[in-house]
């Protein structure tokens, strides 16, 4: 349950970004998401006082953990969507449990159960199906850059989550993988923010804008990754990641009603293979 919840309003960062790029440019909406989670974090982590993790094999995990999910990502999905659809967004990070469960597989060295793979095939044949009809887009601007962008985010993102994962596994608490991730994503980006301070001074924009960016920083940076890597931990990473196939469903209704892109056949028929492939893979033991 926690995960399926944590997949409803992940399910939102493709429309709520598409907002925020309104009235700011990219770089302005990652280095603001993650400096906001930053100091959120920071302060959090002042208050509990969260060690870091003992082992330098944990401290490793936690760097490619933040340096994953609160740094690169933002980056590279900001960019990316500005340049394509909410929905093309949605559908490419359906691609997510695939990668995080081939990433897991392949650091335990073992080979995925059968069933998960006839889900995952199944699921990601949906996902093809969507990005090659084009489906969905309602007039909303799309772009081969901005799904390739998103795609090495995806990519990206899924050995973060793996990592983070991992140092749950190891009896790592989720909250201080969280909020030591987005505080030292801040550490890393701290430069940018300073220098967009000094030059610029604290950006301006419409509600709306600012809204989606705390939105993101806070429920989708912080509550997000810290359901996550607790439901990665407790029910088994390959398992539970068949779990982000379900992330489009809210993001691509979000999307037809906040940003008036459009249902089609071919998008219906693709969604329903996604679920499918989810049913098989979820079943699979």
């Amino acid at each position: 349950m926690v995960a399926i919840a944590v997949m409803t309003f992940w399910g939102a960062t493709p429309v709520l970004t598409r907002i925020a790029v309104r009235d700011f440019d990219p770089l302005t909406v990652a280095v603001l998401r993650t400096s906001m989670a930053g100091l959120l974090g920071g302060a959090v982590l002042a208050a509990t006082r969260q060690a870091l993790p003992a082992s330098p094999g944990g401290r490793r995990l936690l760097l490619v953990s933040a340096l994953s999910g609160f740094v690169l990502f933002p980056l590279l999905f900001t960019f990316g969507q500005q340049r394509t659809s909410a929905m093309h967004g949605g559908m490419i990070l359906a691609s997510l449990p695939i990668f995080t469960g081939a990433y897991a597989a392949l650091l335990a060295r073992r080979r995925p159960v059968r069933g998960w793979v006839i889900g995952s095939a199944v699921a990601l044949a949906g996902e093809v199906a969507l990005v090659a009809f084009r489906a969905g887009g309602g007039g909303a601007h799309t772009s081969l850059s901005g799904d390739l962008l998103i795609a090495v985010s995806v990519l990206v993102v899924a050995l973060g989550y793996v990592a983070g994962a991992r140092l749950g596994q190891t009896g790592y608490d989720s909250l201080a993988t969280t909020f030591w991730g987005v505080a030292i994503g801040l550490i890393v980006i701290a430069p940018v923010v300073v220098g967009d301070l000094a030059a610029d001074g604290i950006p301006h924009a419409d509600p709306g804008p600012w809204a989606a960016v705390i939105f993101l920083a806070t429920v989708t940076s912080i509550v997000g990754y810290v359901g996550w890597y607790w439901a990665l931990a407790h029910g088994g990473i390959a398992r539970i990641a068949t779990i982000q196939f379900l992330q489009p469903f809210s993001g691509l209704v979000l999307a037809a009603l906040l940003l008036g892109e459009d249902f089609t056949a071919p998008l219906i028929a693709a969604s329903a293979a996604i679920l499918a492939g989810v049913t098989i893979a979820q079943r699979a033991r």
